[in-house]
């Protein structure tokens, strides 16, 4: 079990910490049945240790039929039988805990799955479909749905309603196997309560929020029109409420909150990181920015702008389990990432992303506030395009198979160079296939390798804390070259441009993404690290 509650004595970890992301399915697996689960993390929390990171972020590991990679939850109070037991998470949060590793969990407030024992009650007629979105029909025999909001997978034409055999309809803003819950309900809000106590009683510091911004609905469910404010179904003021009630129970035990909220408008997203409500939240517009001098130090300065009224931290992400991964995103020629453009066959210069991958590291790591990492980010792992047929991602199949899904940046990571199916276990095949030339990714080969970006990633989480805690400030720089101090005496400098740039006067180079050229310049899309002091 955790321990107790120790409000007064919270420190702030979470405001600078390198967090890394763990899809356990895929992240290694212990018993070599072919799916990642808790054994596998376990066994490499050494691995995770000597990396640096302050806390792991776990996708959901609870019971669920996997219709959305675990985002369709049947017991939040159970593991996933594939992943292990909840004693065994129990070990795993305080195995990690003595490592110096805190432990952040996913709760998916949405939705449940359609075999969670509430919907199934209401599927038998009970009165638990008051606690998700049922309604007759339009037209004149109930045929046609209540309203005509659009799918949250992108892409998707398929419907959010789906009719049950009594004639009723019932809501679901991604697969009809995800019912949505309705948070009107005092028993909604109730259960989750009760759920952030449960695991933060067994020592979580940490939860991730899923869709935090679609929780709350118009009773009415009027039609969707575009640009219309309050939008029905997404960042109503009605959340606000449910946050600061979360915030208490959070405080009770020192824990934290990040939320993942996809907001264009950086006033309404900051209400979220207000002192009562979300300790921080997800940064998307710096995830899915270009590999561009300007919209970079746009984004930067815009992000550090939302944040500073409040008081709260930004976050720094590169990739995530539902997005391309760097290296492939940065070696196209739109090095942005938007859902709807996501497209099979997409050229790719791997060796120019890997470059940019790199100097993306140095930049992010350097920022002030947290850095997120998604396990594999650190091998330098590309985006893998699967066969249709392998494919299990629901976003493929929701958008009649034009959209490649989410399963491409989710294939199993390879550990060791020489060992069946990369080292990622013993004995079965891997869920997803990995693909030839993956084992020149493995750990233990980038551990024996000087320059590989794995210990790149090392290094640079272990002198980050030379950045300190101070604000940013930019520094006189050639056009397409960024160059920021934090900390009096060092500098990071990231070269966007065609051509190789000066470095500023310096004392040291403390770290470089690659090497410098002949004449001591930072080539293009390079970042150093300077000692100037």
């Amino acid at each position: 079990m955790g321990q107790p509650p120790h409000a007064q004595s919270q420190d702030d970890w979470w405001r600078s910490a390198v967090i890394y992301q763990v899809y356990v399915r895929s992240f290694a697996d212990g018993d070599g049945d072919g799916t990642g689960d808790l054994a596998g993390v376990r066994s490499r929390l050494p691995y995770l240790a000597q990396l640096g990171v302050d806390a792991l972020w776990f996708t959901p590991w609870y019971l669920s039929p996997m219709k959305d990679g675990g985002y369709d939850v049947a017991d939040y109070r159970a593991i996933d039988p594939a992943f292990g037991s909840l004693a065994e998470a129990e070990k795993l949060i305080a195995e990690a805990r003595e490592l110096g590793i805190r432990t952040i969990v996913d709760i998916v407030p949405n939705h449940v799955s359609d075999q969670h024992p509430w919907f199934r009650a209401a599927l038998a007629g009970g009165p638990e479909r008051d606690l998700f979105h049922f309604r007759p029909g339009r037209g004149e025999h109930g045929e046609l749905p209540p309203n005509d909001w659009p799918s949250q997978f992108a892409a998707s034409t398929e419907p959010v309603w789906t009719r049950l055999p009594d004639g009723d309809w019932y809501l679901h803003l991604f697969t009809p196997e995800q019912p949505d819950l309705n948070w009107a309900h005092p028993a909604v809000r109730q259960e989750h309560e009760d759920i952030l106590r449960f695991w933060f009683e067994r020592g979580v510091e940490g939860v991730r929020i899923d869709s935090a911004a679609l929780l709350a609905k118009d009773p009415d469910l009027p039609d969707f029109v575009e640009g219309r404010d309050p939008n029905p179904f997404v960042d109503r003021d009605e959340l606000h409420d449910i946050y600061r009630s979360w915030r208490a129970v959070a405080d009770e035990y020192g824990a934290v909150f990040v939320g993942e909220v996809w907001l264009p408008d950086t006033e309404r997203f900051a209400r979220y990181l207000r002192p009562d409500e979300l300790h921080t939240a997800f940064n998307f517009a710096f995830l899915s920015c270009p590999w561009d001098p300007e919209r970079l130090r746009a984004s930067i300065d815009e992000t550090l702008a939302e944040h500073a009224p409040i008081g709260a931290p930004a976050t720094w992400v590169l990739c995530n389990h539902d997005v391309t991964r760097t290296v492939t995103r940065y070696g196209r020629a739109d090095t942005g990432f938007d859902f709807a453009t996501k497209a099979f066959g997409t050229p790719t210069d791997l060796a120019l992303g890997t470059r940019r991958a790199r100097a993306a590291a140095l930049l992010s790591l350097a920022l002030p506030g947290v850095v997120y990492l998604y396990q594999g980010e650190e091998l330098g792992l590309p985006e893998v395009e699967l066969p249709a047929d392998r494919i299990q991602d629901p976003m493929y199949f929701r958008s009649g198979g034009t959209d490649p899904g989410r399963d491409g940046c989710r294939v199993p990571l390879p550990w060791v160079e020489e060992a069946p199916y990369a080292g990622f276990g013993s004995r079965g095949e891997p869920w997803l296939p990995q693909p030839v030339g993956w084992t020149s990714y493995a750990v233990d080969r980038q551990q024996r390798t000087v320059d590989s970006i794995l210990n790149l990633y090392r290094e640079a989480i272990h002198l980050r804390p030379v950045f300190g805690d101070g604000p940013l400030t930019w520094l006189p720089a050639p056009d397409g070259v960024l160059a920021f101090a934090r900390a009096e005496g060092v500098t990071c400098v990231v070269n966007l441009a065609d051509a190789p740039a000066d470095l500023p006067a310096h004392t040291h180079l403390l770290l470089a993404s690659g090497p410098l050229d002949d004449q001591g310049r930072l080539p293009r899309d390079t970042a150093a690290w300077l000692r100037t002091a």
